[in-house]
């Protein structure tokens, strides 16, 4: 194997972000040699017009690329991230707790990037907010019960794909029990993800979600390392 074909497989693993309302020429050269996707952020995004034809200029490099965005909804959107979303977030969701509610609200999410030419949406977020003091998930998980936390991330999966667009859970194994934001810090999760961190994740995979992202944190009845 040389190391051009080495590079080529590297390229197709990754999903870099990139500053500015229009691809830069790195990016669309990158995309046509088979890079596996970008990353959007609030810093990419004027409007949805700007956003749909980025989409396009992107895709016409290379049909199979992989445009992802965070849009959870509530705190966390990169569409509305000047005035804040139209949508309630994940712990408005729970306190409901009505399942078609939650599945209409990810359609209607789904509905706009995929008006936009957004495949993937990191989203939901499948966490179980044990720890109330979490600093980085709070009022992005559905609640602190796990079967709640289940029900309604695959509400919300099955709503974002029935738009046609990929949802990804995170963060597996579970960040809902640290202190730290692991942003910042590598968390030490102590509780063992099999009492109810998981439970969210397999109600997702149950339900056919088309992506998991890792957690940035470390849980000792696992394993050693870190779960990226």
């Amino acid at each position: 194997m040389t190391m051009d074909s080495i590079e080529r497989l590297a390229d197709r693993c990754l999903l870099p972000g990139f500053v500015g309302t229009q691809p830069p020429d790195w990016v669309l050269r990158r995309a046509a040699a088979g890079l596996g996707g970008v990353c959007l952020y609030a810093r990419n995004v004027s409007s949805t017009s700007q956003l749909k034809a980025m989409s396009e200029r992107l895709h016409t490099e290379n049909a199979g690329l992989v445009i992802a965005i965070d849009e959870e909804g509530g705190d966390v959107t990169r569409l509305e991230a000047g005035t804040g979303s139209s949508y309630p977030g994940n712990l408005a969701l729970g306190a409901v707790d009505d399942f078609e509610l939650t599945r209409a609200v990810a359609g209607s999410i789904g509905a706009e990037l995929a008006a936009a030419g957004i495949d993937l949406d990191l989203a939901p977020v499948a966490d179980v907010n044990s720890n109330p003091i979490n600093p980085v998930i709070g009022v992005r998980a559905f609640g602190a019960e796990p079967g709640l936390v289940a029900r309604q991330t695959a509400a919300w999966v099955e709503g974002l794909q029935g738009a046609g667009v990929a949802a990804c859970v995170k963060h597996f194994p579970g960040h809902g029990a640290t202190s730290l934001d692991s942003h910042l810090a590598l968390p030490v999760v102590d509780e063992d993800p099999h009492q109810g961190a998981l439970e969210s994740f397999s109600a997702a995979i149950a339900v056919g979600v088309r992506a998991v992202m890792s957690a940035h944190i470390v849980v000792p009845t696992i394993d050693a390392g870190p779960g990226t």
